[in-house]
């Protein structure tokens, strides 16, 4: 819903065609979120055919402009008034790893861990230097999600240390289980 959401917030602004929405988007995030333009024009299809947006006629170049509705414009201040939930731990590839290979036989965990810790040290030295570059009056949209990287960047490096630890004193106890576990859900509040 973020795309959706994110196309009805910037014709909210003001009418746009599907690339000049793609284009916006991609500046906003800058560039952490590239979209498809097929993901687009489907995207405003559904949101027409849902009442949030209407076409207007094509331009002299013969693209199709959009507009907004009064529903899109109510769908964009619920939006912003509510919160994200994270009601389902999101998947990842990190995780799936270190959880897959921990009764692997042949496997250097500590090695995963290493390896990963690296990257992630380089990822957090690259959007470090981004955000240096970046001009605080000009670019708040893109430096809120540098934050956001960097900050991701800082928590998985943390979690890296703390498999590091936990790997240590595994290998000083007794053997993995592999028992299956009940699914995590994240609880939150009722509507």
């Amino acid at each position: 819903m973020a795309i959706r959401h994110g196309l009805l917030a910037l014709l909210d602004e003001e009418p746009a065609y599907g690339y000049q929405l793609k284009t916006a988007f991609e500046v906003r995030t800058g560039g952490t979120w590239l979209l498809n333009i097929g993901q687009v024009y489907t995207t405003l299809a559904r949101c027409e055919r849902d009442g949030l947006v209407a076409a207007l006629e094509a331009d002299s170049e013969g693209r199709v402009i959009y507009e907004i509705t009064g529903a899109g414009r109510s769908e964009v201040a619920n939006w912003y008034a509510a919160p994200v939930r994270r009601e389902a731990a999101q998947r990842d590839e990190l995780a799936i790893k270190l959880a897959v290979a921990v009764s692997a036989p042949r496997v250097d965990l500590t090695a995963i861990v290493q390896t990963q810790r690296s990257e992630t040290m380089r990822t957090l030295q690259q959007l470090t230097r981004l955000k240096a570059d970046a001009d605080e009056s000009a670019d708040l949209a893109w430096l809120l999600v540098l934050d956001r990287l960097i900050f991701d960047s800082e928590a998985e490096a943390r979690w890296l240390d703390h498999c590091e630890a936990r790997l240590i004193r595994f290998h000083s106890s007794a053997a993995v289980t592999t028992k299956p576990r009940p699914a995590v859900r994240v609880r939150t509040a009722a509507p």
